[in-house]
């Protein structure tokens, strides 16, 4: 991690950004109502998924890692904050964020805790904000007055860039100038060819097909910034989780092990088995893009959460003045204890059944 502090605006635009899942997550039980247990006795959890892409638990369902729970799929999303808010306001059971997303909303009342890791990047896989060839932009300065496209304001791109920028050497004044506009993913790139932003996020398979293409190139990376880091966590609800922890453990270990079966898994046959997914599903997505995938993005054996990946936001937060020193501790945010690769069902190094498996 950078020794630098990071720049207060940083923390000021998440806070701004998830200002409104804090206020409807302290109102847990206002939302919907859970959707029980299917006909086999199974806790159904709801979940919203990701167009063309296989989320870990999606994958843990397909391999019968899953004993206690069935997954429901209740529609699609781009933003981490978004789908916290849904997970806090009891619209699906489970929602994945941005680490600091994921700070801020438990620093302002909301009781959930994180119990895995849900992205991260890794060697192969990791997020490039990139510029065009011809762009003429070459470094830092030549962002201010420009716009940057991102998924999510009060995210991780947001983050990366307003840090990026802050580590550089620009001022708070010139950052402020560096425009930020949400631009779904699937459409970043031929943002960013038609000019109509100047930096784009490009991520996964996103990435990999616009490089493929050529004419652009990355002016930063969040992989440059902090080298192999987990970036979020799935989060629950306290209330929930003290209901169904039978269920909870279920999800986590399987979700842990799918994870784990893509760190372990040859390249070609998880692709197979992702794209054998996306078609049995029939929500009408093209396949096509997943022959760039390249790895999970998780840099930890099974999804382990680590301290100073939350430590680092409860950090920023007491500089800035919206927290009070000891007010919130990294330890009392996440748990691993459902997780076999840190409860010692499995060493760290074992494969997603607990066996010996060789070096990818």
């Amino acid at each position: 991690m950078p020794s630098s502090a990071p720049p207060l605006r940083a923390v000021r635009a998440l806070a701004a950004a998830v200002a409104l899942v804090t206020g409807l997550s302290v109102l847990t039980g206002c939302g919907t109502s859970e959707p029980g247990n299917t006909a086999d006795g199974k806790t159904v959890f709801r979940y919203q998924g990701a167009t063309g892409q296989v989320s870990p638990f999606e994958l843990a369902d397909d391999l019968g890692y899953f004993s206690k729970i069935a997954l429901r799929w209740v529609g699609d999303t781009t933003s981490g904050p978004a789908n916290i808010q849904a997970a806090a306001t009891n619209q699906v059971e489970f929602g994945s964020a941005f680490n600091g997303a994921v700070v801020k909303l438990i620093a302002g009342g909301a009781k959930v805790t994180s119990v895995l890791s849900s992205y991260g990047s890794d060697d192969q896989s990791f997020t490039g904000y990139f510029v065009r060839d011809d762009a003429g932009i070459n470094s830092p300065r030549d962002l201010i007055g420009k716009k940057v496209g991102i998924n999510t304001l009060g995210a991780h791109h947001e983050f990366v860039t307003r840090e990026w920028l802050h580590q550089q050497g620009l001022s708070e004044k010139e950052i402020k100038q560096v425009e930020l506009t949400v631009v779904p993913p699937a459409n970043t790139e031929d943002a960013l060819r038609k000019g109509q932003i100047d930096v784009g996020a490009l991520g996964s398979v996103f990435r990999e097909t616009a490089v493929e293409r050529g004419g652009i190139h990355p002016l930063y990376t969040d992989k440059a910034l902090f080298g192999t880091f987990d970036y979020g966590t799935y989060v629950f609800r306290n209330d929930y989780l003290a209901k169904n922890q039978e269920a909870v453990k279920d999800f986590v270990q399987g979700t842990a092990r799918a994870t784990r079966w893509l760190q372990v898994t040859p390249r070609e046959e998880a692709v197979a088995r992702l794209t054998s997914i996306i078609e049995k599903r029939g929500r009408n997505e093209n396949t096509g893009l997943l022959k760039y995938w390249r790895s999970s993005g998780i840099p930890v054996p099974g999804a382990v959460i680590a301290e100073k990946e939350l430590q680092i936001w409860i950090d920023w937060l007491v500089r800035n003045g919206e927290l009070k020193d000891g007010q919130l501790k990294a330890t009392d945010l996440f748990t691993n204890k459902d997780n076999p690769y840190a409860n010692g069902t499995y060493t760290p190094t074992s494969g997603p059944a607990g066996e010996v498996v060789a070096a990818k």
